[in-house]
């Protein structure tokens, strides 16, 4: 049968088709044109999600404790030593997901808004580089830095 019959909802008098609602257009997945999608493993419970359908987030964070990063900076023998970070893709299914507030309840009006939510990136500080695949720029102002500053200063 086609999937689509499944959500026909026949009354008794069998002259009247009518379709049920749908909560959402994409029925919770964004699997358009596929037939199959491959399951991933919720990293909270373990339950088997479709890929399309599991709720990722991206997780950058130091491998020391915020506690502990003054203490071993204390005993490091360099002054300033990048600490590593752990950087894990966490995939969740939608239970587990909504229990620990990745993703909220939205009334009928809300979950029409596609717009991702913003994303919050660490500030670089002005001494580093900005990774081994893009130059650092240097932004310079004639009046800060230029001979026209340097000799109006002396």
């Amino acid at each position: 049968r086609d999937l689509r019959m499944r959500s026909l909802f026949v009354f008794t008098d069998h002259a009247t088709l009518c379709e049920m609602t749908t909560k959402r257009r994409n029925g919770g997945r964004s699997k358009h044109g596929r037939g199959h999608v491959r399951y991933v493993r919720c990293t909270n419970c373990a339950r088997a999600v479709p890929k399309d359908k599991a709720i990722r987030k991206f997780v950058i964070r130091n491998i020391v404790e915020a506690a502990a990063v003054r203490d071993l900076g204390e005993a490091s023998v360099y002054d300033s030593y990048p600490l590593p970070k752990i950087y894990a893709k966490l995939t969740y299914c939608v239970s587990c997901a909504i229990h620990s507030k990745i993703v909220r309840n939205r009334s009928k009006e809300n979950r029409r808004d596609r717009t991702p939510p913003p994303r919050f990136r660490p500030r670089q500080q002005a001494g580093e580089t900005q990774g081994p695949n893009r130059p650092q720029q240097q932004q310079q102002t004639a009046t800060s830095t230029g001979p026209a500053a340097m000799a109006a200063k002396s």
